[in-house]
């Protein structure tokens, strides 16, 4: 892993280092092909900034309706994933990363869809603000989304590995994402093996996706610190 700071700009708000990192990340979009597009509100700020430069690209693949609906409302057009073999690269947010690129991700409810663009892309680059920065994955709710019929079931099973998971709402219901499906909100649960417990937990029949990207895992994560982008590889 290495390590390369920007210059420094002290005392950036949230937001502020939202909107840099969203616009560092457009040195890594190839000119003349399709850029893979996540989801949040960092992501925002990526496609708010990519709109600058959406004459030079053909186009994105978006990994949430709410994301396609930003880009086409800003003239990017967007293509669906059975469209497009490959993406040169896929920019998303994280809700956490630890030091060897392993997320946790779907705070956002779109884990599926980010998981489906990320295996598509040679290069997945990470921008995140330094407080999604961690040792070990298990800080964050752990989301995990699931076929309805089997959330109980799902639970229960979450509860003999030490977590507490949760079904998210939406007012009194349940949250029901892009795909028709539930999501599960884990606690208690610390991922020091992100490879094996994705693995894992991926078997259990009911789940669609968890919300541990190892196999997916960033290349690149451009982390908003409080003196500007820091720039890590791995």
């Amino acid at each position: 892993m290495t390590n390369q700071n920007s210059p420094s700009t002290p005392l950036l708000s949230q937001d502020e280092l939202k909107t840099l990192v969203g616009k560092a990340a457009l040195k890594y979009v190839v000119p003349g092909e399709i850029v893979g597009v996540g989801t949040g509100s960092t992501v925002n700020k990526f496609i708010d900034a990519l709109a600058t430069m959406k004459d030079q690209i053909k186009g994105a693949v978006s990994s949430s309706v709410a994301s396609t609906e930003r880009l086409l409302a800003l003239g990017i057009p967007v293509f669906d994933c059975n469209e497009v073999s490959e993406l040169s690269v896929y920019i998303d947010g994280a809700d956490e990363i630890d030091g060897q690129g392993h997320m946790v991700k779907g705070g956002g409810a779109a884990l599926t869809r980010e998981k489906i663009v990320a295996a598509q892309s040679r290069q997945f680059v990470c921008i995140a603000d330094d407080s999604k920065l961690v040792e070990t994955l298990g800080r964050f709710p752990l989301p995990v989304e699931v076929i309805p019929m089997a959330a109980q079931q799902l639970i229960r099973q979450f509860s003999v590995m030490g977590g507490v998971a949760k079904v998210r709402l939406k007012g009194n219901a349940p949250l029901v994402t892009d795909n028709g499906q539930w999501i599960l909100d884990v606690t208690g649960l610390t991922v020091t093996d992100p490879l094996a417990f994705e693995a894992k937990v991926s078997q259990w029949p009911g789940v669609v996706t968890v919300g541990v990207f190892a196999f997916q895992k960033a290349k690149v994560c451009l982390l908003g610190t409080a003196s500007g982008v820091k720039t890590i590889t791995y």
